[in-house]
């Protein structure tokens, strides 16, 4: 049996919103970064460098959620270490200036959507006086802070922290506990809602949090299996947390 809780510490890709997979060099950026260059990189380059360093950052991304206390790497280390290490020196410099600006718009979805059953969630936390916050990693949390805030939605939660803006990565537990102070919730009583277990799951488990809930979505189906991490229950969208929170 599931203990209630007292507060819900929240993901964001994968559970409050998701979008379909993109190019990691959508043709906007690759323009932006090309004027950005002056032209000392090409076109091409550009985009290669940004799918190739995309699938690095990406598999940088995974293996660190296998280490102990995995922490953020700042804006202009995912440029320098990920895409412009072959660079003329004065672009790689142009990139490292421009680094946030330049990962918000990496990080940005245009096709963003606020997955089934979250507004009532939502809703139904609030009324019954759950705080909530959101625990995400991110390349750049402001463009999810901006979404969220686009959507109508910011107001419902007391707190958002996000990988880039903490320097901290789940499963880093300390993640989950900056929210929960946050919000002046114990640890212990806060659910934790997440799509994948070796992040999610992991995360509250070294956390300590009542439960961890794992939300399905695309990302969940692609993880490879992890024998000794369960999940307290497991839920399709947020129509399935609605139902978790009437059950308590």
């Amino acid at each position: 049996m599931l203990r209630s809780p007292r507060a819900l510490l929240l993901d964001f890709g994968g559970v409050l919103a998701d979008a379909p997979r993109q190019s990691p060099a959508p043709p906007d950026l690759v323009r932006r970064l090309s004027d950005l260059v002056g032209g000392t990189v090409s076109v091409e380059q550009i985009t290669t460098d940004l799918t190739e360093g995309g699938r690095a950052y990406g598999r940088w991304r995974d293996d660190s959620a296998h280490t102990g206390e995995p922490i953020e790497l700042t804006h202009p280390q995912v440029w320098a270490d990920f895409v412009t290490r072959s660079w003329p020196e004065p672009a790689r410099a142009a990139v490292e200036e421009a680094a946030t600006s330049l990962a918000y718009a990496w990080a940005w979805r245009p096709d963003w959507q606020i997955r089934p059953g979250i507004p009532e969630t939502l809703r139904t936390a609030a009324d019954a006086g759950l705080p909530m916050a959101v625990v995400s990693n991110a390349l750049c949390g402001a463009a999810h802070r901006d979404f969220l805030a686009t959507a109508g939605l910011s107001d419902l939660f007391a707190a958002e922290f996000y990988s880039d803006e903490a320097g901290l990565r789940k499963p880093n537990p300390r993640l989950a506990w900056l929210a929960a102070e946050a919000i002046g919730v114990p640890i212990g009583e806060c659910w934790f809602i997440g799509d994948t277990v070796h992040r999610d799951v992991a995360c509250a488990r070294r956390a300590g949090t009542a439960a961890a809930i794992l939300m399905r979505s695309p990302r969940t189906d692609r993880e490879p299996p992890h024998p000794q991490l369960r999940p307290d229950a497991r839920i399709e969208d947020g129509h399935g947390l609605v139902t978790l929170l009437h059950q308590r």
